[in-house]
């Protein structure tokens, strides 16, 4: 009877372990299937210290960064050659030439003597021409260039600088900055930033007695800091201490852009999501399209939805948790937008009424290059003058010549429709593409070159370039 008792009481045991056992295992198994699951969501509960977190993205951080650079070497040429005699609106020096590199044995003219397929099949797609990841793609977030870091942290005490990264492009091939400020109510101002980056510490200097009372509180909230995804006052930010966030201006300084970077809010998964080239809100009264998908159709839409969504990857959960900046649309949304639209395009004194060249201020090439423009290289298809744009979206087809490929954490496969940007000012604004793989002008012309299969002639290209510079 006791035999039976102490093996019945035995085989219990067992039964309860074995139990346990698959208990324990199934625990431990959730989160590897939690994390081969496919979610839109990002994680709302930190699983790890802060300090944890913190001192593994900084040991990381330095091959991570040489990653990217050794891309952005193999792809680019990253010299400083600024053009002869042409700068931006605010006084630098333009850079010129045809930076993105070529296959070995490779030749610009062979490219475009060849078909889209036959690239493709060849593998002799420009490296330079396929997407730019971010400098950590698989991390992605708002990303500053060092000067703008180092101007808000000299005003303001509020440092911009990530722990985990730095900003990828040299200066030389961003824009002007500070950046001028035009505004259309008052042309005859010309720069009214008075070659100062405005922030909150001097924008009432600048403007008061320029804008009515609504334009001025809308610009107090375009320089006011709010929270954001990689700077707030959670455990999960990407900066040493917690932070009071970021301003409008801070990737659109001054109104324009020193070319910050991001990823887009609204695709998922991670390694499909666009790289953002931060474009000028110069000219935004005469757009009708905005967002990365260009799912907005106003300025107030677009003001709302970057406080609300832009700002926090597209996640309202992660919004809410960080601090979410709910404007009131009646009055907030609608100052910020009015002060948006009095931004003007930079003076163009060789342009006439109707956005094309007074013959009598125009050079013989940008005679020839606006002739290009028009008629040959087909431009004027999708950039309409007088601002050189369309507002509407167009798909370039770019996949036609290349393999779809993993480049850095980011799936080059297909940039889908992308928005006809007005060209107006164009020169000020570099690097070009929506998310800026093209560093200057003339790799602009060689890559529309075999997008459109133009078969544009070298005097051509020269041409089209300098029209462009004038716009």
């Amino acid at each position: 009877m006791n035999r039976e008792h102490h093996h019945r009481r035995g085989l219990a045991r067992m039964a309860v372990g074995s139990a346990v056992c698959a208990v324990v295992a199934l625990v431990l198994l959730v989160p590897v299937l939690a994390q081969q699951t496919p979610t839109s969501y990002a994680p709302v509960a930190s699983q790890e210290d802060f300090k944890v977190v913190k001192a593994r993205m900084e040991a990381a951080k330095a091959e991570i960064l040489k990653k990217h650079t050794d891309l952005l070497a193999e792809r680019y040429d990253l010299s400083d050659r600024p053009a002869k005699g042409v700068t931006m609106s605010g006084g630098k020096p333009l850079q010129e030439g045809v930076r993105v590199k070529l296959p070995d044995g490779m030749t610009w003219q062979k490219l475009a003597d060849m078909t889209p397929g036959d690239i493709r099949e060849k593998g002799v797609w420009p490296k330079g021409f396929l997407p730019l990841p971010h400098p950590n793609h698989p991390e992605g977030g708002m990303l500053f260039p060092k000067h703008h870091i180092d101007e808000i942290n000299k005003q303001e005490g509020r440092d911009l600088t990530r722990f985990d990264l730095d900003y990828d492009l040299p200066l030389h091939l961003l824009p002007d900055f500070p950046p001028p400020i035009f505004l259309t109510t008052r042309p005859d101002l010309g720069d009214v930033s008075k070659g100062q980056v405005v922030t909150i510490m001097n924008y009432f200097e600048l403007f008061n007695g320029i804008l009515n009372p609504k334009q001025l509180e809308g610009l107090r909230l375009l320089v006011t800091p709010f929270p954001q995804q990689q700077f707030n006052q959670t455990d999960d930010r990407r900066s040493a201490l917690p932070h009071r966030g970021v301003t409008c201006f801070d990737c659109h300084v001054n109104g324009h852009t020193n070319a910050a970077t991001h990823l887009v809010g609204d695709i998922r998964p991670q390694e499909f999501r666009h790289r953002l080239d931060t474009p000028p809100l110069r000219g935004v009264n005469i757009q009708r399209l905005f967002g990365s998908q260009r799912a907005l159709k106003s300025i107030e839409d677009f003001t709302e939805f970057e406080q609300r969504a832009a700002y926090f990857d597209g996640d309202p959960v992660i919004a809410t948790k960080k601090g979410i900046n709910i404007l009131e649309r009646g009055s907030q949304v609608h100052f910020m937008a009015e002060f948006q639209a009095l931004l003007d395009f930079p003076p163009a004194p060789k342009l006439n009424l109707y956005g094309r060249l007074d013959e009598s201020k125009a050079s013989e090439s940008e005679l020839r290059g606006q002739a290009v423009f028009f008629g040959k290289a087909q431009c004027a298809v999708c950039h309409v003058p007088p601002y050189y744009t369309d507002n509407l979206m167009h798909n370039l087809k770019a996949e036609r010549f290349y393999k779809p490929q993993m480049v850095n954490g980011r799936m080059a496969s297909s940039d889908g429709p992308i928005k006809t940007f007005p060209l107006r000012g164009i020169k000020d604004s570099p690097p070009y593409l929506h998310d800026g793989r093209l560093l200057t002008l003339e790799d602009t012309v060689e890559f529309f070159n075999l997008i459109q299969e133009l078969k544009l002639t070298d005097q051509e290209k020269q041409d089209l370039v300098a029209f462009m510079r004038a716009l």
